[in-house]
């Protein structure tokens, strides 16, 4: 094992190496340890007189499971318009516009600039 002052005294390179051969030597314990489940899930399905794969399509365990889709939201109806520009408009939801915290600021009452 490597400690974390070894560590601190390499150079870039040297540990750039060390990661990839982690890297490999990860990818190479998953797939021996996939391989040895594999195997023991096999065995134990014999033991009942089923292949692994008989379960698995029994199961559904190969097939992806997709999430349903939700269908897309409506836009939400503009509430409030500028009473200076009408095609400025707010659904109330939200942050406020700057125009209506101006309109706000100067007196105007919000119900003055429902549609």
């Amino acid at each position: 094992m490597i400690s974390n002052d070894e560590l601190k005294k390499m150079s870039r390179k040297e540990l750039e190496k060390l990661l990839n051969n982690v890297s490999r030597a990860l990818a190479s314990a998953k797939a021996r340890d996939q391989r040895e489940a594999k195997k023991a899930a096999a065995k134990a399905a014999a033991e009942f007189g089923f292949s692994l794969g008989e379960i698995s399509e029994a199961d559904g365990t190969t097939q992806k499971k997709t999430k349903a889709k939700k269908p897309p939201r409506k836009p939400s109806k503009p509430a409030f318009a500028n009473p200076e520009d009408k095609t400025q408009t707010w659904t109330g939801k939200g942050r406020q516009p700057n125009w209506y915290r101006a309109q706000i600021a100067a007196g105007v009452e919000p119900e003055a600039m429902r549609i």
